[in-house]
């Protein structure tokens, strides 16, 4: 199979292996595994933050970021299709007891303009808002970058009405590459920042969240809280590092693939795609012959696997499990396909 669900689906490769098998371990819980320590240690540095705590996933990261910027009753805004919103089973409400103010944008983008237009008065009857959430890149987006002179914009507005910064980068380390950014320059707008080790990077297991050392000693309560409490979890940990070490650069690879397979199959019948869109490892497509979940089951059919967006729209994730010669070999099934 040529696995293109999501750049989740990566496995360890041999060095990764080694690195875990080999990775001293302690009880993070009570402070004392070293990998732990060292992953965390890392991810703030490159982050240009003080402090950061390892968590089993982005999805924990981002809750735990929620609930450690607000209160029960408080307002966050978001964009309508952010991953904290629309992919993590309601947690804002279940986890933090948050509201979530929406903002429409345009490929998962917003403006300056439009944060200032949600902004509430300050009112009893009002719940108080307390955080803006920005993902970058962003999934439904199709991978989408935000431009960092954007996130400056809203970053201005939000600290104007004393709201706080919070950064969803699973896949920070690809707008990174894709832009000749480094992560610390993006962070410097938030807060918080969470960035993920398991997509494009992959490593089996594991997201950190960063930010001041108090705001990350108030996190380590609600990651206990919410079950994020590990043991031995430099096993995991050393994966994670071994592919923040020697697995970034290598995501332009990813890039270009994503590109390459949008150009194949953009001319296609059946087939709406725009190869102007594709800025990182994500391509998003439309089809018109068919709903998207039977084009998916052809697909797996003849080996590709792929997932529907929505009832007419795919989307492909390329990553390091998947080569240049099982793109084109990819693009050719799609064209059989369709």
């Amino acid at each position: 199979m040529i696995d293109l669900r999501s750049d989740t689906v990566t496995r360890p490769t041999a060095a990764m292996r080694r690195a875990m098998a080999e990775a001293p371990v302690g009880d993070d819980v009570l402070g004392d595994d070293p990998t732990v320590q060292a992953l965390e240690a890392r991810s703030a540095e490159i982050l240009g933050l003080e402090a950061a705590v390892y968590m089993p996933s982005g999805t924990m990261t981002n809750q735990v970021a929620i609930r450690t910027h607000t209160e029960p009753g408080d307002e966050i805004i978001v964009e309508a299709n952010a991953h904290a919103y629309f992919y993590e089973a309601g947690g804002p409400a279940a986890l933090s007891g948050v509201m979530c103010r929406l903002i429409e944008g345009e490929r998962g983008l917003f403006t300056a303009a439009q944060v200032r237009a949600v902004l509430r008065p300050r009112n009893l009857h009002f719940p108080v808002t307390k955080l803006v959430c920005v993902e970058n890149t962003h999934n439904r987006g199709g991978g989408s970058v935000w431009p960092i002179e954007t996130i400056a914009e809203v970053s201005k507005v939000a600290r104007e009405a004393g709201l706080r910064m919070h950064l969803d980068g699973a896949r920070l380390w690809n707008a990174a590459v894709a832009t000749g950014i480094p992560e610390r320059q993006w962070a410097g707008h938030f807060d918080s920042v969470s960035v993920c080790f398991s997509k494009g990077l992959g490593a089996p297991v594991g997201s950190a969240l960063a930010g001041t050392k108090a705001f990350i000693d108030r996190a380590r309560r609600f990651r206990k809280m919410f079950g994020g409490g590990m043991r031995q979890s430099g096993l995991i940990a050393a994966g994670a590092l071994h592919a923040l070490e020697h697995h970034r650069a290598r995501l332009a690879e990813d890039h270009e693939n994503a590109r390459h397979l949008a150009r194949g199959i953009a001319g296609l019948p059946g087939i709406e795609c725009d190869p102007a869109t594709v800025e990182t490892n994500i391509v998003a497509f439309g089809v018109t012959r068919m709903p998207a979940s039977a084009l998916v089951a052809k697909l797996k059919d003849a080996g590709v696997l792929m997932l529907a967006r929505d009832e007419r729209s795919l989307r492909a994730v390329t990553h390091l499990d998947v080569s240049r010669s099982e793109i084109d070999e990819a693009i050719e099934v799609i064209r059989t396909c369709v």
